[in-house]
């Protein structure tokens, strides 16, 4: 997978998309972003691409309008569109998400759900968040010992998300199977993840319908019950909405918390003076920290697809309408351009503008609720855990396969074991 106009004076482009690069992608984002920054490949799919990798590039393209987000403008045929968005979704009748539309749709729907999805809710759902996080932790602290990928930070997004929309206690762990089967990217049986999908969907679509006749204070109802001049969200806007919530809003969180506690196992004194300040009664490390460790090894490896509208340039390649674009928010947020010494994890970063959250109108709704996580679950683990610390070979992680995603697959770790709080 590598360019198809090698550049001579650089040698041969880095291969791209291999396990050895799902390790550590940063080295070959850093050759692309000084010997080719708006590089076309072949992806694993099949599909050819352009990757844009520098930071000022990504700013631009992810706010340029001539760039789509309606799979429509793809100019490849039916059998590769297919492969260019979220498993499944087309034959569950999905696509009508904000991660799929353009303005006037997306304006109209986006002030709908965000009438709904208020930071003043995210506020409020704040102990329930911790609540959430405590008992996870009870659940494996007395053992000395966990996988925090599958013990906490997988469970924790999908039971606080599935309680915000209204999702009853005991459908949660109907929940947690379809989307372990969704964050597996294909590891499980064939036809799997569109299987999952498909049960998610009739499941939200039967719930909106109950909630339509009996609403209540969460965020499904709250979807129901927006309107703008009049004009609500159909019961079909109503369930892809609310799954595009729930799939970009939790497989972000695994990976938040995933990969961020992992960056502080391995950055021992950054990890030191967070659980200090921490100790202190301090938040102001733990609020810059998290959105460094959203800049340093964040969630979303690459921005959803774009394609464009009509032949455009950009980093002083023509793009010719009908291609795909793939902003890499991980090579972006590492651009020495734009962030001082960017392969350092500094905590106390300020002049931190990252692309970890999108950037123009497509940034993410959901931000003020993985933040809530991210420091709630890296506050917690780190002051209940003190002395938490990996459990195995780092060289033998692995992290998930798949394009837009960045995380790991385990995550094991070994403390002192502690007595639950509930005891």
């Amino acid at each position: 997978m590598h360019d198809e106009t090698p550049v001579a004076a650089a040698g041969p482009a880095p291969t791209l998309f291999d396990w050895e690069f799902a390790t550590d992608p940063y080295p070959a984002y850093a050759w692309l972003r000084e010997h080719s920054p708006v590089h076309r490949t072949t992806l694993p799919s099949g599909v050819e691409a352009w990757l844009v990798t520098r930071y000022g590039d990504a700013r631009q393209a992810l706010a340029d309008q001539r760039l789509s987000k309606n799979p429509a403008h793809h100019a490849e045929p039916a059998h590769a569109k297919g492969k260019t968005g979220i498993p499944g979704e087309r034959k569950a009748e999905l696509m009508t998400h904000l991660l799929n539309i353009d303005p006037p749709d997306h304006t109209r729907l986006r002030r709908l759900v965000a009438k709904a999805f208020t930071p003043r809710r995210v506020a409020e759902f704040t102990p329930r968040v911790q609540e959430l996080t405590d008992q996870l932790i009870d659940e494996f602290a007395t053992k000395g010992e966990a996988d925090l990928i599958h013990e906490f930070a997988f469970p924790l997004p999908i039971y606080a998300i599935c309680e915000m929309l209204g999702v009853p206690r005991e459908d949660q762990n109907d929940f947690r199977d379809w989307a372990g089967m969704m964050i597996r990217h294909g590891g499980g049986p064939r036809g799997g993840v569109a299987r999952s999908v498909k049960q998610m969907r009739a499941y939200l679509a039967d719930l909106i319908h109950r909630k339509r006749a009996d609403p209540g204070e969460d965020l499904i109802s709250g979807l129901i019950r927006a309107s703008d001049h009049g004009e609500h969200l159909t019961e079909n806007e109503a369930a892809a909405m609310a799954f595009i919530l729930l799939f970009a809003g939790f497989e972000t969180t695994v990976n938040l918390i995933g990969n961020g506690t992992y960056a502080l196992l391995r950055n021992p004194d950054q990890r030191l003076r967070l659980q200090n300040s921490l100790a202190a009664g301090e938040r102001g490390l733990l609020e810059t920290g998290v959105e460094e460790l959203l800049r340093y090894d964040g969630p979303v490896e690459l921005a959803t697809w774009r394609f464009a509208t009509e032949d455009l340039t950009l980093g002083g390649r023509r793009i010719e309408a009908g291609d795909p674009v793939l902003v890499v928010l991980a090579a972006a947020d590492r651009d020495p351009a734009r962030f001082t010494d960017p392969d350092t994890l500094d905590l106390s970063r300020r002049d931190n503008q990252h692309l970890g959250y999108g950037h123009g109108i497509h940034y993410c709704l959901g931000a003020p609720l993985a933040r809530l996580e991210g420091q709630t679950a890296l506050a917690t683990l780190l002051t209940r855990l003190p002395d938490l610390r990996l459990g195995g070979n780092p060289d033998e992680l692995r992290w998930r396969g798949g394009l837009i995603m960045r995380g790991l697959r385990t995550l094991p770790v070994e403390f002192t074991p502690v007595t639950s709080q509930r005891s």
